[in-house]
Order: C-alpha cells, then sequence, then structure tokens
C-alpha cells in the first residue's frame, strides 16, 4: 500500500500513528532521535517505545534523524516517495514545553519551526500530493482564552452557559495581540507554514491545533504530560506542584487513539490548508483538582501536592475545543474514551513501572 513518514514515532502521538498505519497495510518510516531525554530527562526518553516497536513491526523502519537536518529530511521523503510511494507525512515531533522554550529559545525554534519547513519542503520537492498532517497546538492562541468571563465553582473555571465558547472554542479565536510563550510563537510560525504551503502551493495540508493529547504510552514529565505525570505522582509519592488558579485551571484531554482516527480521516479525504481545534471538547475534559480526585480514587494513594501562585507564563485558564467543524467535515469521527477511562487506563499499564515503593 505504500509509505508513511511519522516524525516523532517514539512519542505519545508519533507511536500510536506508527501502529495504525502499519496495521493499515503501510510501511512507516519513524523519524526519531529523542531529543526528548535531552528535553525533559532520561525518564522522559521514547527510546524504549522505539525498541518495542521495531521489535514488534517488520514494516516499522526506524530512523535515528534529526528534523532540523534538512539535507537527511530530504533524503527520507525522497527515498519514501519513490520507494513505493508516499500515503502521508504525519509531523509530531516537537519540543512541547512552554518553560523550556525559554531555557533555550534557538533550540525551541529550530525543532518546532525550521524543521517544520525543511519537511514541508521536502514534501513539496518530491511529493506535493502527499497529505500533511501537521501536530500544531492550542498555544497558538497564546492567552487569549484567559480573557473569557469565566466562573469560580468549587472544583473549577467554567464558562456560563449562554456564552459562544461554551460548548468549545473554535477556530475563529483570534492569534493576535497577545502573550503565547516562546514556544506558542514558534508553534504558530510552523502552523502558519503549513498553512502557507497548502494556499500558495496548493498542497494538501492540515494543522490540529490540540488541546491535552494523552494516552498509556506517554512519558509524562514535570514540564509536560498533564495526566500522565499526575498519575505516576499519585502513584509513585512522588510530589506534585500545581501552578496557578488554586488547580481549577480546565484542560480538555484527548487519547491518541482518537487523535490518529482524525488524522485518518483527512487522509483519505485531504483538503488544502485546513485547520482544525482538535480535543476531548465537552466529552472529555476536566480540572486539575477534579484530575486528582480520580487518580487517587483509581490509584487507591492519596497525592502529595502543593499549590504554587505562581502561573505559568501563557498558560491557559480554561481550554474546551469546538471539535464540531472537523466532525462537520468528517462525518464519523468522534471522542470515543473519556477522562475516567484515559486514567483507568494509564494506570494500568503503567502499574509495573510505576509500582507503589515499599
Amino acid at each position: 500500500m505504500g509509505n508513511v513518514i511519522v516524525t516523532g514515532s517514539g512519542g505519545l502521538i508519533g507511536s500510536e500513528a506508527v501502529r495504525h498505519f502499519i496495521e493499515s497495510g503501510f510501511d512507516v518510516y519513524g523519524l526519531e532521535n529523542d531529543l526528548r531525554a535531552e528535553f525533559f530527562g532520561a525518564e522522559a526518553s521514547t527510546a524504549p517505545t522505539t525498541r518495542k516497536l521495531s521489535d514488534r513491526y517488520d514494516e516499522f523502519h526506524h530512523v535515528a534523524l534529526d528534523i532540523r537536518d534538512r539535507e537527511g529530511v530530504e533524503r527520507v521523503v525522497r527515498d519514501a516517495a519513490r520507494n513505493g510511494g508516499l500515503a502521508a507525512i504525519v509531523h509530531t515531533a516537537a519540543q512541547p514545553s512552554h518553560d523550556w522554550a525559554a531555557s533555550d529559545p534557538h533550540t525551541d525554534f529550530s525543532v518546532n519551526a525550521v524543521a517544520t519547513l525543511n519537511l514541508l519542503q521536502a514534501a513539496r520537492d518530491h511529493a506535493p500530493d502527499t497529505p500533511f498532517i501537521f501536530m500544531s497546538t492550542n498555544k497558538v492562541y497564546g492567552d487569549t482564552p484567559n480573557s473569557l468571563p469565566l466562573i469560580e465553582t468549587d472544583t473549577r473555571l467554567e464558562l456560563p452557559d449562554d456564552h459562544v465558547w461554551h460548548g468549545g472554542i473554535d477556530t475563529t479565536m483570534s492569534i493576535d495581540t497577545c502573550l503565547h510563550s516562546l514556544f506558542g510563537v514558534s508553534k504558530a510560525s510552523a502552523d502558519l507554514m503549513v498553512q502557507e504551503y497548502g494556499r500558495y502551493f496548493g498542497m494538501p495540508t492540515v494543522c490540529f491545533r490540540g488541546g491535552c493529547l494523552t494516552g498509556p504510552s506517554h512519558r509524562g514529565a514535570r514540564l509536560h504530560g498533564f495526566l500522565s505525570y499526575l498519575m505516576r505522582c499519585t502513584m509513585t509519592g512522588e510530589p506534585y506542584t500545581i501552578f496557578g488558579y488554586d488547580g481549577k485551571q480546565v484542560r480538555d484531554n484527548l487519547h491518541s487513539r482518537d487523535v490518529v482516527a482524525a488524522f485518518e480521516r483527512f487522509r483519505t479525504a485531504p483538503r488544502s490548508a485546513a485547520v482544525y481545534n482538535l480535543g476531548g471538547g465537552r466529552a472529555s475534559n476536566v480540572s486539575m483538582l477534579e484530575a486528582i480526585g480520580l487518580c487517587e480514587e483509581i490509584a487507591g494513594r492519596q497525592l502529595d501536592y502543593t499549590l504554587s501562585d505562581d502561573a505559568r507564563s501563557g498558560d491557559h485558564r480554561w481550554w474546551i475545543s469546538d471539535t464540531s467543524t472537523f466532525a462537520r467535515d468528517y462525518p464519523g469521527w468522534e471522542v470515543t474514551v473519556g477522562i475516567r477511562d484515559i486514567l483507568e487506563e494509564i494506570h494500568a499499564v503503567n502499574a509495573s513501572e510505576w509500582a507503589v515503593p515499599v
């Protein structure tokens, strides 16, 4: 059936995409150099996931390549297109942390923005009709969501029922005149470039502006991976710090299987310069306090956490995605895994690794 290129193939969404496309009959070239271990430490390494994929699938071809290597990226895209054809380029690799970006802006921008340009130009040169699927982020909207008229309840911040975005924020929200964080800027730069290659060159491209994306293979770390890291700390007794908003900030969370299901829908019926907000929406969202309660209930342990008044710069107080536009364009896609099921799966899959100390 041909080839699929997946960048960040050892990460949460990348590895889910690898499994999906191989089991759908494709060969997959996975570009992964485990920068995540450099960003967040050895415990966040993607190497174990890469080994599992290599051991399980003969159709998985691990390419230890830094996507900032323009010539290397071009070589992989060219060879995949020539040898069997290229069915999709799925770009999930990223430096994903606000805080880390501020510590090394050049690396953050080169990984998130410049490397995306490398992939787009290689696709334009060697596979211009191949669907280009980019995992963007809702952080392209900066801190604009923090201007919403939120109401405080016992466990969460919430929008009034009659607000236009109560059902979820759509892509009409402006990305201008706001604080983004350097990570938000680098991802917005990539997002706009993906759109431009779609509009200017007529290539089939999509930006999925994800909320919190999660699943059992997420290598949660202090600076990234909200639900996974929260469950890990609950299970192991590691202290956890909530930054700002009294723990009432709200996030929607989408399971990696539902993310990749959206990828597949787009691949089979691509458009040019498409942009969608993608998240758990009203079907799957939670506040920090609510998530802690669920983790404690599932793990049977109390979380050792503290509240800090220092909210992360550019962080959202409330985010729920409006996924109705994507569901309208691609009927049949829906959120299939809710918050409790996500946390129970994270707990079950990682029970041995995160065993309670004795």
